[in-house]
């Protein structure tokens, strides 16, 4: 079988779930094989945890000589192995589709003369034969259309959504191999200067959460009930472009069209009238429930659930009833 590379999403050598989702999606595909470039200190403990989502190799990249640059060096490091395994040898390049690595992507593909697809929800492996692309679907033009998508020429390159795969275990062998990729001048004409850590919350990141709850203009500026939902449900919490634009939550917090892409397993849209704007960034969410005073809303046209109410009043029952549900 060919081999799939799988870019390594991870914070300080801690792996985060998008990893093993693209793990899975792998396997469907051949023989996966993940890339890890951090420290080389943490590459035991994420070998022990990728080969049990069926990594049969991990190529271990140290991150010193490269830390403090931009993503051409991690580029380049996927473009040597690639072009190691030769033509036909990779049956894909699978990378978490984040800012960082929609951007990685980019880079790779120009630089493989390849073919890219970005957002994917979902990948398969071609039934039409050895050795053909994969068949990739995405939710393109603000989620009203979903194309079923091929790369045509080189190796796939496929960005893939956070939870757009249920991670599943399997054993592999984990065998590890040190990789010393050779990092050009060019790739290092940027760099970090200054790092700033971002006050945690204690909140699963906004991208990778299996529920979301959002709130809109119809918080008032509130969002009291919305983290404390959040909170009663582990959730992460967003918000619509009118609560960013108002300055009542940072942009890192916007989910909409000009903001970030979420496809959760829940998603709880509280005060949001549901303009397209915010609807590209969210109707791919598995289940939504939407929270508004107006019956006439736009969201409700999409939503899965759908409750008319102050959800000043409602977000707080439902929250009473969850911790005393946790509690009993």
């Amino acid at each position: 079988m060919a081999e799939v590379l799988v870019l390594v999403d991870h914070v300080n050598g801690v792996v985060r779930k998008p990893t093993y989702e693209l793990l899975t999606i792998a396997s469907r595909l051949g023989e996966p094989s993940a890339v890890y470039i951090g420290p080389a200190d943490q590459a035991d403990d994420v070998t022990e945890k990728v080969k049990k989502y069926g990594a049969t190799k991990l190529y271990v990249v140290d991150e010193e000589p490269i830390k403090g640059y931009l993503v051409a060096p991690k580029a380049e490091t996927l473009q040597q192995l690639a072009e190691r395994a030769g033509d036909g040898g990779l049956a894909a390049i699978l990378i978490p589709s984040s800012g960082e690595g929609k951007e990685i992507a980019g880079r790779l593909a120009i630089k493989l003369k390849s073919g890219l697809v970005t957002d994917a929800v979902d990948v398969q492996a071609a039934s039409d034969g050895h050795g053909a692309a994969p068949v990739t679907t995405q939710s393109v033009f603000a989620g009203n259309y979903t194309a079923t998508t091929r790369v045509t020429k080189g190796t796939p390159i496929i960005t893939v959504k956070p939870n757009s795969a249920t991670p599943e275990e399997a054993d592999g062998a984990g065998a590890v191999e040190k990789f010393i990729p050779v990092i050009s001048d060019a790739a290092k004409a940027a760099q970090i200067v200054a790092v700033e850590p971002r006050q945690a919350t204690g909140r699963p990141e906004l991208t990778d959460a299996a529920i979301v709850i959002s709130g809109g203009r119809g918080t008032g500026g509130d969002f009291g009930p919305i983290e404390t939902l959040a909170d009663a449900l582990g959730a992460a919490v967003g918000a619509s472009r009118a609560a960013v634009d108002s300055g009542w939550m940072p942009h890192s917090y916007q989910v909409g069209q000009t903001g970030k892409t979420v496809s959760p397993q829940l998603y709880v849209a509280s005060g949001i009238s549901g303009a397209i704007q915010h609807r590209a960034g969210m109707q791919t969410s598995k289940t939504i429930v939407a929270v508004n005073k107006d019956p006439e809303a736009p969201i409700f046209e999409l939503v899965d659930f759908g409750v008319v109410g102050d959800l000043h009043t409602v977000l707080p029952a439902v929250t009473t009833e969850i911790n005393a549900r946790k509690e009993g």
